[in-house]
């Protein structure tokens, strides 16, 4: 695996991009290449009943409900080694059919909050998502960014056990929320 960074984009469009796929409205466009990182990090995947089709391609014995969820709304587990079941040698074997929480996942969340996973299943995104690097069209993009750091600082201070996932994913919020 290389250091060398890779080109995250402008940081406005992207939280342009984001806040879309937060409000579930689109996907996120992530250049994930070959990393399967997300895919091998033991997290389960939360699908919604409406998702019909990534649930027609998924095999009824890999999901089972999500506790406190609307009925209909299932979680997809991993194997024994923390990949996704639908993971392959070749890469996801469902990814046309993959479910919504999948096609919004982005890393890049990551780096703009400069806040990294450090659970141990969950290194290989913490190293993918160190090597993102932002581009500024403008001071003012420059300084959104920098806000979504304070915000994550903030956030850190006052919880210092949440998870970088919902830590990083909240940051983001509020700076979209003061857009």
């Amino acid at each position: 695996m290389t250091d060398a960074p890779i080109p995250a984009g402008g940081v406005g469009a992207w939280l342009g991009e984001l806040a879309g796929a937060l409000r579930g409205e689109r996907d996120t466009d992530v250049a994930c290449g070959a990393c399967t990182a997300c895919c091998r990090s033991g997290q389960f995947i939360h699908i919604d009943a409406d998702e019909r089709d990534a649930l027609a391609h998924i095999p009824a014995e890999l999901v089972f409900p999500a506790p406190g969820q609307p009925h209909g709304t299932v979680l997809m587990g991993y194997d024994q080694h923390g990949r996704c079941p639908m993971l392959s040698d070749q890469g996801c074997t469902i990814y046309e059919h993959r479910p919504r929480t999948c096609r919004t996942y982005d890393c890049r969340v990551f780096a703009a909050a400069d806040v990294f996973p450090d659970e141990p299943e969950k290194a290989d995104i913490a190293v993918r998502a160190r090597r993102w690097v932002f581009t500024y069209e403008s001071t003012d993009e420059g300084a959104e960014h920098e806000q979504v750091v304070a915000a994550a600082r903030t956030l850190r201070a006052a919880e210092p056990d949440l998870p970088a996932t919902p830590l990083a994913v909240r940051a983001v919020r509020q700076v979209l929320d003061r857009r």
